[in-house]
């Protein structure tokens, strides 16, 4: 006897550990797809032990093409509200006893740098960022690697290397104490 369906892809999920520092999100979600109804499975399945049983959820419908009203989950069905006013990035998850898990949402073709910053952003402890904000940050910080690998690039073509590399405008820097300076 064969299966019909399509065996379940692991989840890409990143959560805030478990902490007092409570922040505007619960951490990422990057689905493989834009198929809801495909995807939500192994996202339900991957918060089942930190937030119980996920009977709804809250989307903004502009990034999934088909929008049901409900999943059906093996023995039970998840309800699914749809709402322009939320933003399109965001996914707000409710268990049936344990509250409310609000996610970020990479778009399934993210390039795989820019969804680890995101979800790594998402998922830190305390983050006050809205999902907007992270969105345009690394849009923003992802142009900005662009255009220095292209800098490089016509640099190197040029036949001279710069003695170092330029930072990256809006990157972190950790200064050194004076000691270890050369």
């Amino acid at each position: 006897m064969t299966s019909t369906t399509a065996p379940t892809r692991r989840a890409r999920l990143a959560l805030t550990p478990h902490t007092s520092l409570a922040g505007l999100l619960d951490g990422a979600w990057w689905p493989y797809s834009r198929d809801l109804a495909t995807e939500l499975p192994s996202l339900v399945n991957a918060l089942r032990d930190r937030w119980g049983r996920v009977t709804r959820i809250t989307a903004n419908p502009a990034p999934w093409p088909v929008a049901p009203h409900k999943v059906r989950l093996g023995e039970y069905a998840v309800q699914i509200g749809w709402f322009t006013g939320q933003d399109p990035d965001t996914m707000i998850l409710l268990s049936y006893g344990l509250g409310r898990c609000d996610l970020l949402v990479v778009p399934p073709e993210t390039e795989p740098a820019s969804a680890a910053r995101l979800m790594a952003a998402a998922s830190t402890p305390g983050n006050l960022h809205t999902t907007g904000t992270l969105m345009s940050d690394e849009s923003t910080i992802g142009r900005r690697l662009r255009e220095a690998r292209a800098g490089g690039n016509a640099r190197e073509t040029e036949g001279r290397a710069s003695p170092q590399p330029r930072p990256v405008v809006g990157a972190r820097m950790i200064y050194l104490p004076q000691s270890m300076r050369r």
